[in-house]
């Protein structure tokens, strides 16, 4: 029977268990300069399968929250290459998750205070984090701007540089984050697009600009070092869609075709219910979609998952099991798991911001 803790070649990446690590916002990176401080914390957590980074900006127009890394300036690369070279050297594989928020922004995050942008100039009633003399605050994402058509070729161009960047800078591969309401998952979504061109409408017009960012990353870095993150039902940064088991089949369909290196899908509300009431979704259906197109990639399962459940998973099918938040307090989280340990509790005041406490000095077994 398939464990945890066997080894699995996802696309062109070796992995020497099915644990990953998932992507988790801390907000300490200055001026969205990766640092010696987050290279210490990715290495620390090394013994992952796979360490999916941080969400990670493509261009300063992508940024939402304070403090958060980019991966468009030479700085940025220089930074990313610290921690890369860490997890390398102690062992590790790692991915960087690309990341373009849209409307989920401020004005003040956002290149000579402009307004977010989004398919629709429709608010986001959701918060996003302001950091001023060191104090972390929540605050009401800004009214957006609708994109123009002739905008976007650029976003995807944006996606394309970031996925090469991030090679450049060691990454083992990207992963686009096309989930909890940031701007491709606005795209797919009918609550936040009431576009009426060729990127709005029908279900083939709301997937556009998730394909054309897909197909140009993968032409560029190659199939076998991508991965996308979806989110289908999630109502996170106030996301909703009519059908989006339907949606969601023609993107998995779609991205079938593209010899991905995995999926990564987060099951029911993120960090929250597993399952929603008014939001069914039959994500072993979905799963076999992917297949049935010719889809090899890996499939990873997201959301609240316990040794048991994902037990349960891999029984099922599932190829890989991300942790989030017991990450955080435990870098040896994959030792513990095996061994039965108790895990630390995490410090929920030291999450977004701040140095060291509460985020490289947690203490291993």
């Amino acid at each position: 029977m398939t464990t945890l803790f066997d080894p699995l070649q996802v696309g062109q990446i070796s992995l020497a268990n099915r644990i990953v690590m998932a992507p988790l916002t801390r907000n300490r990176a200055p001026g969205a300069i990766p640092n010696a401080l987050m290279a210490t914390y990715y290495a620390q957590r090394a013994t992952a399968g796979l360490i999916i980074t941080e969400a990670t900006a493509i261009s300063p127009q992508g940024q939402g929250y304070a403090d958060v890394p980019g991966l468009y300036s030479t700085e940025q690369l220089d930074g990313w290459k610290q921690v890369t070279h860490a997890v390398h050297e102690a062992g590790g594989k790692i991915v960087v998750q690309l990341w373009h928020v849209g409307r989920v922004s401020h004005t003040e995050l956002q290149p000579h205070f402009g307004k977010p942008v989004a398919p629709s100039a429709i608010r986001a009633h959701t918060k996003t984090v302001l950091i001023h003399d060191g104090v972390p605050t929540f605050v009401d994402t800004s009214e957006p701007r609708a994109l123009e058509a002739e905008e976007l070729p650029e976003i995807v161009q944006d996606y394309r540089r970031a996925a090469e960047n991030a090679i450049a800078s060691g990454f083992d591969g990207v992963e686009v984050h096309a989930a909890n309401g940031y701007l491709l998952d606005q795209f797919l979504k009918t609550g936040s697009n009431h576009r009426t061109d060729d990127y709005g409408g029908s279900i083939k017009n709301r997937a556009r600009l998730l394909l054309e960012v897909m197909r140009a990353i993968v032409d560029d870095v190659g199939g076998s070092r991508v991965g996308i993150r979806l989110s289908p039902v999630t109502p996170a940064n106030d996301v909703v869609d009519t059908d989006p088991q339907q949606l969601f089949d023609y993107v998995i369909h779609h991205l079938a075709e593209m010899n991905l290196a995995y999926i990564h899908v987060i099951e029911g509300a993120t960090g929250g219910a597993r399952e929603i009431a008014d939001r069914p979704f039959d994500y072993q259906s979905l799963k076999e979609v992917y297949r049935q197109g010719g889809g090899a990639g890996a499939w990873m399962v997201n959301n609240g998952y316990t040794l048991e459940l994902a037990n349960q998973a891999l029984e099922r099918g599932a190829d890989l099991v991300a942790f989030g938040r017991a990450f955080i307090s435990n870098p040896d989280l994959p030792q513990r798991l095996r061994t039965g340990a108790a895990l630390n509790a995490p410090d929920r005041s030291t999450w977004y911001g701040g140095d060291g406490k509460g985020y490289t000095d947690y203490p291993t077994l």
